[in-house]
């Protein structure tokens, strides 16, 4: 099983996301795994993501958005790291926008990952600190190291 730090993207962080509705912050965010070829059928990518959306949101609250989709779309699990200091409406449970959103892309065949990435992502979210820092960080290497500091 991979570390959360070692499937987000290096060049997968987004330091101050543009789109302020869901919809635009996610492709957004898919933008780079498809550049990347992470992605390799945006539009069933997008359908799968938007479905995950619709069965419920993924707005975990506390500021938190783990927006995901397990497809045959993409090629290999991989993280987008995105921080809207705005915040996005993803209708979270505690009704909060959030402002830090993890994209996460995974293959049809790797469910076991795909599951235990989400369950990592959101033990480490839950902590207090690593958000606060998350909020504050400088730069996308930062990011890298404030989750391998917390994972």
């Amino acid at each position: 099983m991979h570390k959360i730090s070692e499937i987000i993207l290096s060049d997968g962080v987004v330091l101050d996301v543009l789109g302020t509705e869901k919809i635009a912050a996610i492709k957004e965010l898919a933008q780079i795994l498809i550049n990347k070829n992470v992605v390799i059928n945006p539009d069933e990518f997008f359908k799968a993501i938007l479905r995950r959306e619709n069965l419920e949101s993924t707005g975990i609250g506390q500021g938190v958005a783990i927006p995901h989709a397990r497809t045959s779309a993409v090629k290999n699990i991989a993280i987008v790291f995105g921080r809207s200091k705005a915040g996005v409406d993803f209708s979270s449970l505690d009704g909060q926008p959030s402002h830090l959103i993890f994209l996460i892309a995974a293959p049809e065949d790797k469910k076991t990952e795909y599951i235990m990435t989400l369950a990592r992502l959101s033990k480490l979210l839950r902590k207090n600190d690593a958000r606060n820092k998350l909020m504050n960080i400088q730069s996308p290497q930062e990011v890298i190291e404030t989750i391998t500091q917390y994972e």
